[in-house]
């Protein structure tokens, strides 16, 4: 994990979309815009890590939303093996950089000053100020053109742990337990596997860290992610509760399937709910929602396919996610749940044959045919699966 930390408007959301090449996280001339974590999955030279963009920090300020910024920011830090001190190297050295490094020194991990905004001085006029902070040489970069962006990747990956070399069995599925705190993922997780293995209490939050499990399922190794509840970013302020949405959201990228457990006896799914199963949907996963505590629901016949048919009209991404009502408390469907784990990541992996691709590519086409192009017929001649876990074509 590579956290990026600095004052306020020194160009870290900037440098976050540069490294992962997309547009994440919100970029404004205006200080403070970044308040909750950007949290990304990125790659440089074949080598996979996580890197988190933080708000900025206003050293030792007694505002409430400043201490909240400032705790997620040293969250970031502990969870980290590199941290990132961005300054501006344009502007020079400031107040707030020699607090904000007396801060990182504390935490004793590896850390590299980053002189960023270096797009037109020469790189030795913009920087030299900044060797008082006393962490070596700054490595100037501009994160907007990209310039020096690469020497410094290849800088965090020389101050990496070595990868553990760790050989995960073919037929082993790494299965995410998420949702809002207090809808019964550890009393799932314990119905699951039979044992009371992860703390249960009514108190929303009580887990903090994902504990993995263990289960052999039909032949199959289950590994259960029990994992911390997500609260909306808004209200996560207190710094144990923000490493815990960081710890799941790395559970989520390291998942094959995410199980999204939603409360049944609420009428429809909250924003929060939607949240958490788009950020599962949108990292590829294979998605599962979960309706549990089924048996406090008071229904007939109807009651099932009607919360099923309100569900997925609202939400257009959940429109071929399994939904299973169950009850944690009771074991109601849990060998369904089971089934359908086991079921989804065998569909996740599925390659399908070229000619069934352009058979359906044929029909979709027959359809709707594409837009013209400068007044001639776009062709499209043929499609393919390029990869699978999730299938890409």
């Amino acid at each position: 994990v590579v956290a990026v930390v600095g004052r306020p408007n020194v160009g870290k959301s900037t440098f976050f979309n540069r490294v992962i090449g997309k547009r994440v996280a919100i970029v404004d001339d205006r200080p403070g815009v970044t308040r909750d974590r950007n949290f990304a999955k990125a790659d440089w030279a074949g080598r996979d890590f996580f890197i988190v963009d933080t708000g900025g920090m206003l050293g030792d300020s007694d505002e409430a939303l400043d201490r909240a910024v400032r705790a997620q920011a040293l969250a970031a830090v502990e969870q980290a093996d590199v941290i990132l001190l961005l300054v501006d190297g344009r502007e020079g050295l400031h107040p707030l950089d020699e607090i904000i490094g007396d801060l990182l020194r504390k935490a004793g991990k590896p850390l590299i000053l980053v002189a960023n905004k270096l797009d037109n001085l020469p790189w030795e006029e913009g920087h030299h100020d900044f060797w008082s902070l006393g962490m070596g040489q700054p490595i100037p970069v501009s994160a907007l053109s990209g310039k020096g962006s690469g020497d410094l990747l290849d800088k965090v990956l020389e101050m990496f742990p070595e990868p553990l070399e760790e050989s995960v069995p073919e037929d082993q599925i790494r299965v995410a337990v998420v949702g809002k705190p207090n809808v019964g993922k550890s009393s799932l997780v314990n119905r699951l596997i039979g044992e009371e293995r992860v703390v249960v209490s009514d108190k929303p939050g009580t887990t903090r860290d994902p504990v993995d499990t263990l289960l052999r399922y039909h032949g199959v190794s289950l590994v259960f992610i029990d994992t911390a509840g997500l609260r909306r970013q808004t209200k996560v302020k207190d710094s144990i509760e923000y490493y815990s949405s960081l710890r799941t959201d790395r559970a989520v990228y390291g998942s094959d399937v995410c199980i999204v457990l939603v409360d049944a006896t609420e009428d429809d799914l909250h924003a929060q709910d939607v949240r958490i199963a788009r950020s599962a949907w949108e990292a590829g996963k294979g998605v599962i929602l979960l309706a549990n505590k089924w048996d406090l629901v008071e229904k007939d016949t109807m009651t099932g396919p009607e919360w099923e048919k309100k569900v997925r009209e609202r939400v257009p991404f959940l429109q071929w996610v399994p939904i299973v009502f169950t009850s944690a408390l009771t074991g109601q469907r849990i060998r369904r749940s089971l089934d359908l784990i086991i079921e989804v990541d065998g569909e996740r992996r599925r390659r399908i044959e070229t000619h069934e691709v352009n058979d359906v590519l044929g029909e979709l086409v027959a359809r709707q045919p594409p837009p013209h192009h400068r007044g001639r017929r776009v062709k499209l001649k043929y499609a393919t699966q390029a990869a699978v876990a999730p299938p890409t074509f």
